[in-house]
């Protein structure tokens, strides 16, 4: 864990960080429910591309989405420290394939900024802020608009 000097006045963002390929996103932490190393999924026929299947967790069905794949970044086999991060999103449960959970964070508000408009080719309406840690940049999304209405509807439908 790094040390992240914080003067009173900031608010602090307490994230769950982790890799989709080189790049480090991170998450606020009271959306995620757990984190589950990767288990058999399920395929749907006829789901969305970005819908990889559903698992059974303890008796609840529930989506899992790949990041990678939502995120328009190039896809790749799973490994040993892939994860299934399971997040509440509009009342609804969903899962997202990472490739490896970092840590949990607590970082200044002051140490973000907003978006470029373009970052890395992922769509900058995910992305709530830039955490500007000592020798890494931290992409905050914001999952709530990683699926939208209809996509949420479909997912219903899985």
């Amino acid at each position: 864990m790094e040390n992240i000097k914080t003067d009173e006045t900031s608010e602090l963002l307490q994230l769950v960080s982790f890799k989709i390929g080189e790049e480090e996103f991170g998450v606020d932490i009271l959306k995620v429910q757990e984190i589950n190393r990767m288990m058999q999924i399920t395929k749907v026929p006829n789901a969305p591309m970005f819908v990889e299947g559903v698992i059974n967790l303890r008796g609840r069905v529930i989506p899992v989405i790949d990041l990678r794949v939502k995120l328009n970044m190039q896809q790749v086999d799973y490994g040993k420290d892939t994860r299934i991060v399971v997040i509440e999103l509009n009342d609804k449960t969903v899962g997202f394939i990472v490739d490896e959970v970092s840590e949990v964070l607590r970082i200044p508000q002051s140490i973000t900024e907003p978006p470029p408009s373009m970052v890395s080719g992922i769509d900058s309406e995910y992305i709530t802020a830039i955490g500007k840690l000592d020798n890494r940049l931290l992409i905050l999304l914001d999952l709530d608009k990683i699926l939208g209405e209809a996509e949420v509807e479909i997912l219903d439908a899985v």
